[in-house]
C-alpha cells in the first residue's frame, strides 16, 4: 500500500551522526531502493517501472546521464534511479484541492523535501496578481495569459526560456526553435551551472565540448583518473564500469577532498560475490585541497615531461599546437607552490606518477568538483594538456570523460539550447525553416538572474527545472524572480520555484519520463542522449497521472501556436501531432543526426560523431588539439576561515530531495550539517555536534548567512568544509563564477563559523 504524503515538515536540522561507511551499494541500497518504491508506487507499480528503466524497449531514467552497455541487466538501475523513477512514478497526487488548502505563503515555508513528497501535480494551475492561491485554469487560458504578456514585451529579449537536463531531444528543439522564431537567443539551461566549463575547456582545446571515451574505452583503459567526482552517490552505475575496468587489469586513482564510500569498495547488487565481499576500487587517493586540481596536473605535466621517453613525441608534432609555450608553463612548476595548493605530500604525487608512466591508456573523469572553480576552465585545459602529452586522446581506452549530472543534459545543448549559438547551427536553423534567428548572444543563467533583477526580463519560463533552489545567491535570485511579470515552470512536481513568483504564476503539469504518451497519430516516443554521446529512444509506459497533463512537446507547439499566432509557418500542430515530424527536421538541421527516424529505431539507438575520438581531427581554430599555458591559480584561505564546497547528500538527486539521511556518510535525519575536519574544529573552536552559522565571505563585503548547522567532524581536506546544496546556495554570490564560463563557482565558498545557541528547528 502507497503511504501518504507528509503533513507536517519534519524537523531537518537535528541529525543523528554515526561512523560513514566505507562501501556503496550492497543489499542495503537494494533494500533502500525497494522500500521507497513501494512507499510511492506499491508492489504492481513497482515491478511495471523498474523492469522498464533502461532498457532498450523502455524508458531513459530521469537520473543521471551514465550509459547503458549493449547488453543489460534485467535490473539495469541503481538506488537513486530506482529513488527518481518512484518519485516521478507516484501514486501520490497534488490536485486543485490542494492548491486550495495551501496559500503560496504555505508553500514557501515548506521544505524542499516536504514539497516533493506531496505528488505529481494533475491540472494547470493560475496564481493571478495579488492572489494568494493557485486556481485551477484550462490549458487554452493558460496559454493566453503567456500569450499576452510575451507579445506585450518591448523586446523579445525581455523574455528568458530556461531549460532542465530532464528536457527530451523532441521538446528541446522545439523550445529553441520557438525562442528564436520569437525573437531571442535567451536559453539558459543547466548546463550554465555544471559542465559549461567542461564544454568551453574541450571546445577551445580539442574542438568538440563532449566527452571523447566510451563506454567500451573505461572497460579498456589501464589507469582511470577520477578528479572531483562521488560517483557513488551522483553516478552508481558508473562503479559497475570501473569494477569491469579494474577485472581487466586497470588501476584507478580518486582525486577528491572527501574520502567516498563508492570509490574504497563497491558491493556490485548484480552478483553474489558483489554483495557479500564488494571490489576495492581505488588504487590510491589524492585527498586533495579543493581547487588544488590544476596545480596537481600542471606539476604531474612538468614530471612527464622531465621523463625520457614519457612524451608522445609522434602525436604532439602531427595533431597538437601551442607545445613548445606550454612546455615552458609546465616546467616552472614549483613543487613547493603545488604541495600548498593541494594539500598533498610529495610520496603520493610521485605514487601517482609512476602509476601514469606505467599507462598506455589513460582515462580521466570528472565532475562538479572540477568545474565550479573561478579556474574551472584553465583547471580542465590543463587536464587536457596532461592527456595529450601523452597522445591520449583517440586511441581506444583513453581520452576526456566529463560526467553530465542529468540525463538528456548533453543533448538539450546538442538541440541548440545555448544563449550563444554558432552561425553555422543558425543558418542551418533558418534554411530549414524560414525564419531569421537573432544573431546577438542571449543570456545565460548568472546573467538572467542578473537581468531580471535590474528589471531587463519581465517572462520567465521553464521547460522543467527547480530554478530558484539551483542557483546560487538565493536571497538575490528569489528577489529577483519576484520582480517578473509573469513565471511559468513545466512540471510534474512541486518545488521551491512555484512558491517564489512574479506578479502571475503558472505552473504547467507535463507527463514525466515513466508516462505513456499518445498523440493524434498514436503513441509517441521521445529521444535523449547520454554522457558518452549514444542517442536513444525513450518509452514511457504508465497511464498518465491524470487527464488534463500535456506532454513538453505538446505544451511548446501549443505555445508557440498562441504566441507567433497564423504568421509562423512553421507545422507546430504536425509536430504536437507526430514526433517523427520534429527528428525530421533535426536531422537536416543538427549534424550526425541524418536519417533520425530510421537509426533511433534500432535497439540501443546510435552513437553521434566525434573527431577527436573517431579519426584524432580536431576541428578547432588551428585545426590541431591545442596546448595551453594559464598561470596556476587556486584559492587561498584566509586564517580563521575554511573553504567550503556545496555538495548532494545519498537521498537526493540535484535539488530534489528523496530523504533525510546521507547513509555513507552516517547522517541521518537531518540536512543541515557542515562537515569540517576535526583538527580544524579544534583550532577554530567547534566542538562536535555543536551549531553554528555558516557565513559567506567574499570581495563585495556583502553578509551571506546559512544559520543553524550542526557541526559534523569529518576525515575531510584540511582546511576545507562541505554542506548540502540546495541550504547553501545562499552563500555563493551571484558574481562569484569561473572565469569564460560563468559557471556558478559553487565548490569553493570562504567562510566563517558563528557559534549559535539556537535549538534545532523546522527549515524551509
Amino acid at each position: 500500500m502507497a503511504t501518504k504524503p507528509p503533513t507536517g515538515d519534519p524537523v531537518q536540522d537535528a541529525p543523528r551522526v554515526g561512523p560513514a561507511q566505507h562501501s556503496a551499494a550492497g543489499l542495503p541500497a537494494v533494500a533502500h531502493s525497494l522500500l521507497i518504491a513501494e512507499r510511492q508506487m506499491r508492489v504492481r507499480r513497482t515491478a511495471q517501472t523498474l523492469l522498464k528503466v533502461n532498457q532498450k524497449n523502455g524508458f531513459d531514467c530521469p537520473g543521471c546521464a551514465w550509459p547503458e552497455g549493449d547488453k543489460r541487466h534485467t535490473a539495469e538501475f541503481c538506488e537513486n534511479g530506482a529513488k527518481a523513477v518512484a518519485e516521478e512514478a507516484t501514486l501520490r497526487r497534488v490536485t486543485p484541492d490542494f492548491f486550495a488548502a495551501h496559500p503560496v505563503s504555505d508553500l514557501a515555508a515548506r521544505s524542499g523535501y516536504w514539497l516533493g513528497q506531496q505528488g505529481r501535480i494533475t491540472h494547470p494551475m493560475y496564481l493571478p496578481e495579488g492572489a494568494d492561491r493557485y486556481e485551477a485554469v484550462s490549458w487554452e487560458r493558460a496559454f493566453a495569459i503567456i500569450a499576452e504578456e510575451l507579445t506585450g514585451l518591448a523586446s523579445p529579449d525581455e523574455a528568458l526560456f530556461y531549460t532542465s537536463g530532464r528536457t527530451s531531444n523532441e521538446a528541446a528543439f522545439l523550445l529553441q526553435l520557438f525562442a528564436r522564431e520569437f525573437g531571442t537567443n535567451n536559453l539558459p539551461d543547466c548546463s550554465n551551472m555544471c559542465h559549461e566549463s567542461s564544454g568551453s575547456a574541450l571546445t577551445e582545446t580539442i574542438g568538440i565540448g563532449k566527452g571523447s571515451v566510451s563506454l567500451e574505452d573505461l572497460h579498456r583503459a589501464d589507469l582511470i583518473i577520477v578528479a572531483g567526482q562521488n560517483p557513488g552517490t551522483n553516478h552508481p552505475r558508473m562503479l559497475s564500469a570501473l569494477e569491469k575496468a579494474k577485472a581487466a587489469g586497470a588501476r584507478i586513482i580518486s582525486v577528491n577532498p572527501l574520502p567516498e564510500a563508492g570509490m574504497e569498495r563497491f558491493k556490485n547488487p548484480q552478483t553474489p560475490l558483489g554483495l557479500i565481499r564488494g571490489a576495492a576500487l581505488n588504487d590510491l587517493f589524492l585527498q586533495i585541497r579543493i581547487g588544488g586540481d590544476q596545480a596537481l596536473f600542471r606539476l604531474l605535466n612538468r614530471m612527464i615531461l622531465q621523463t625520457g621517453g614519457a612524451v608522445d613525441e609522434t602525436f604532439v608534432r602531427e595533431h597538437t599546437h601551442g607545445f613548445e609555450e606550454f612546455a615552458a608553463a609546465a616546467r616552472a612548476a614549483d613543487w613547493d607552490e603545488t604541495l600548498t595548493a593541494t594539500g598533498l605530500d610529495r610520496e603520493t604525487i610521485e605514487r601517482a606518477l609512476a602509476m601514469i608512466l606505467a599507462s598506455k591508456r589513460t582515462i580521466v573523469c570528472w565532475a562538479m568538483g572540477l568545474t565550479q572553480h573561478k579556474h574551472s576552465v584553465q583547471t580542465i585545459r590543463e587536464v587536457v594538456n596532461f592527456l595529450l602529452l601523452r597522445g591520449n586522446i583517440g586511441r581506444p581506452g583513453a581520452g576526456v570523460c566529463p560526467v553530465r549530472g542529468h540525463s538528456n543534459v548533453q543533448g538539450d545543448r546538442t538541440m541548440g539550447i545555448f544563449e550563444r549559438p554558432s552561425t553555422a547551427f543558425l543558418d542551418a536553423l533558418d534554411k530549414e525553416f524560414g525564419i531569421t534567428s537573432p544573431r546577438h548572444h542571449g543570456y545565460d543563467v548568472v546573467r538572467s538572474i542578473r537581468a531580471l533583477r535590474d528589471g531587463d526580463a519581465k517572462v520567465f519560463f521553464a521547460m522543467g527545472g527547480n530554478f530558484v533552489a539551483a542557483t546560487p545567491d538565493t536571497d538575490v535570485t528569489e528577489a529577483a524572480m519576484r520582480r517578473a511579470r509573469l513565471t511559468v515552470h513545466v512540471s510534474t512536481k512541486l518545488n521551491r520555484s512555484h512558491a517564489v513568483t512574479g506578479t502571475r504564476a503558472l505552473i504547467l503539469p507535463t507527463l514525466g519520463r515513466t508516462d505513456k504518451d499518445v498523440q493524434a497519430s498514436g503513441r509517441q516516443f521521445v529521444t535523449v542522449e547520454d554522457s558518452m554521446s549514444m542517442v536513444h529512444a525513450s518509452r514511457g509506459n504508465l497511464p498518465p497521472a491524470g487527464p488534463h497533463l500535456l506532454s513538453e512537446p505538446a505544451i511548446v507547439a501549443r505555445l508557440a501556436r498562441a504566441v507567433l499566432g497564423p504568421g509562423s509557418a512553421t507545422p507546430w500542430e504536425d509536430f504536437e501531432r507526430d514526433y517523427a515530424t520534429i527528428r525530421d527536421r533535426i536531422s537536416r538541421v543538427v549534424p550526425g543526426f541524418e536519417d533520425f527516424n530510421a537509426r533511433v529505431a534500432r535497439p540501443g539507438g546510435f552513437t553521434l560523431p566525434h573527431a577527436p575520438r573517431d579519426e584524432r581531427r580536431f576541428p578547432t581554430a588551428t585545426g590541431r588539439a591545442n596546448f595551453t599555458a594559464a598561470p596556476v591559480e587556486y584559492p587561498e584561505i584566509p586564517e580563521g576561515r575554511l573553504l567550503l564546497q556545496t555538495l548532494r547528500s545519498h537521498d537526493q538527486y540535484n535539488t530534489t530531495i528523496y530523504g533525510l539521511d546521507d547513509r555513507y556518510r552516517g547522517i541521518r535525519g537531518g540536512r543541515r550539517v557542515v562537515l569540517v575536519n576535526p583538527e580544524d574544529a579544534r583550532a577554530l573552536g567547534l566542538p562536535d555536534g555543536a551549531y553554528t552559522d555558516l557565513v559567506g565571505e567574499w570581495k563585495d563585503g556583502v553578509e551571506r548567512r546559512a544559520p543553524g548547522f550542526r557541526v559534523v567532524h569529518y576525515p575531510t581536506a584540511r582546511g576545507c568544509a562541505a554542506a548540502y546544496y540546495p541550504e547553501t546556495n545562499v552563500l555563493v554570490p551571484l558574481d562569484s563564477t569561473a572565469d569564460t564560463s560563468n559557471t556558478p563557482a559553487s565548490k569553493s565558498v570562504v567562510v566563517r563559523f558563528e557559534n549559535t545557541a539556537a535549538e534545532p528547528r523546522d527549515t524551509p
